[in-house]
């Protein structure tokens, strides 16, 4: 089947089946572009929990994702159009890594990224995102939390924070985001000094130092719409280049790095995700326990961001 035959039986079964697809802005572009609404992991949980009419989402992202359109929305469909479509990040947390950091460290608050699973959230006081992780600490009682899974994202919000914030897993990482180095961000700049630098905070120290701006995918998103510049380079998943490049068509955007590519992400096509809606696959669920505490974290998080 031609790109244009998808196309048109996809949006012949999202109506037939009242379906909404939300794609995360690190996916394909032909994906983003048949999607009804593209955004980060939180932005599609808060999106999905809107579309009241609809009786199922098709959620183009990573697993996690996909779990935390279900935690918000139990009552709907949730599909996941690929298996493969896995976060090694949050793989990287482990309930016995919570339970042995509960035991060292009692009393005090655990706060996790909202990647990480179900399981594990279903452990913690509260989740956060990227963008309000910062905002989240500094409002978690206490003046030292553990925070996971990613290492990088712990240090930036120890040094935005007053906070002492011990990491759990001690080495927790986002592999794409670990490609992006200091010394092809200078070799860029070098090439480019009129270019701002935006990056993730998911980067090493290094890099984040080395940024004009750090920020979750929405921030840069965001950032980039309203900066003056016409040029930027980019230390985060390289599918945000087609969002940023569609908002701002007048703009140039670089790629930090041309190895700045998630394959998880990539498991989503065309292909699987009209098989997902033809056939209803792959359906997300979560154990009813597990799901209310973990429902819990992510309630918080939006009542104290």
């Amino acid at each position: 089947m031609s790109t244009e035959e998808l196309v048109k039986e996809i949006g012949k079964l999202r109506k037939e089946k009242k379906a909404v697809i939300l794609a995360h802005n690190y996916q394909r572009p032909e994906v983003q572009d048949i999607a009804d609404y593209v955004g980060d992991s939180i932005e599609l949980a808060r999106r999905a929990m809107d579309e009241k009419e609809a009786k199922i989402l098709v959620v183009a992202a990573v697993d996690f994702m996909a779990e935390n359109a279900f935690l918000l929305n139990p009552t709907k469909k949730i599909l996941i159009p690929s298996l493969y479509a896995h976060c090694p990040m949050a793989r990287m947390l482990s309930l016995d890594d919570i339970r042995r950091y509960r035991k060292k460290y009692l009393r005090i608050p655990l706060v996790l990224y909202v990647n990480t699973f179900a399981e594990a959230k279903a452990s913690c006081e509260v989740c956060c995102t990227s963008a309000n992780a910062v905002k989240i600490v500094e409002r978690v009682e206490g003046d030292t939390i553990i925070f996971g899974p990613d290492c990088n994202l712990a240090e930036y919000v120890q040094e935005k924070t007053k906070k002492k914030i011990i990491p759990i897993p001690e080495h927790g990482f986002c592999p794409t985001h670990s490609v992006f180095d200091i010394e092809s961000i200078r070799l860029l700049k070098e090439q480019y000094p009129d270019a701002p630098v935006l990056v993730h905070p998911e980067c090493s120290r290094e890099v984040r130092h080395s940024a004009n701006f750090v920020g979750s995918t929405s921030q840069i998103i965001r950032y980039a719409q309203e900066a003056k510049a016409k040029r930027y380079i980019i230390g985060t998943e390289e599918g945000i280049l087609h969002r940023l490049r569609k908002d701002n068509p007048n703009k140039e955007f670089i790629l930090a790095s041309v190895l700045g590519i998630c394959p998880n992400m990539k498991m989503n096509t065309l292909e699987n995700i009209y098989k997902s809606l033809r056939d209803e696959v792959y359906p997300v669920t979560v154990p009813k326990g597990i799901a209310t505490r973990a429902r819990r974290a992510l309630e918080r998080m939006v009542e104290l961001s």
